[in-house]
């Protein structure tokens, strides 16, 4: 269908990474979020993301045009959700998703968040988590297309966030 294809990241991609975070920045503060407003993520988290080898591209035609970070390692800020995972099994998380402009609106939300699922079932993880804003439409709305199970709020750097969990094998 498109002409799509994923890679770690590597150290001479931070330009174009950063090009992205700093385009989903600016659309999250059109939309009147506070989402991503207050410096974060900072190209140190980035440059931390692809040392730690959480760093992965989407790359459309060729070019850069989706970031995200892949972890194994579980998120802090999940310790304490207020409600109730779906498990209690090794989970994979997603952090700072974004695309492009030239990608935006042609569902590679889907496709790397897809992605992700098929990084975690190769580590043989199969439970994926992830948050969000409450405002962030374009998330809720990919989250929810996937089958993502919300289970209730966490905070991540002191802010409420929308929590989900997707069970890939049972």
């Amino acid at each position: 269908m498109y002409d799509i294809a994923f890679r770690p990241a590597q150290i001479s991609d931070i330009s174009a990474i950063w090009d992205i975070i700093l385009f989903a920045k600016e659309v999250r503060k059109r939309e009147g979020s506070s989402q991503w407003q207050d410096g974060y993520p900072d190209i140190q988290t980035i440059e931390t993301d692809i040392a730690d080898n959480m760093g992965q591209l989407l790359l459309y035609k060729g070019e850069v045009s989706g970031y995200m970070a892949v972890s194994f390692e579980g998120e802090p800020a999940y310790y304490d959700i207020e409600g109730c995972w779906l498990s209690n099994q090794p989970y994979t998380t997603v952090h700072r998703m974004a695309v492009s402009p030239q990608a935006k609106g042609k569902g590679f939300g889907c496709i790397m968040l897809c992605k992700a699922e098929e990084i975690s079932l190769a580590n043989h993880i199969y439970s994926i988590r992830v948050d969000t804003n409450y405002d962030n439409i374009a998330m809720l709305r990919i989250i929810e297309k996937l089958g993502y199970i919300y289970c209730g709020e966490v905070y991540y750097r002191g802010a409420p966030r929308k929590a989900f969990e997707k069970i890939l094998l049972k």
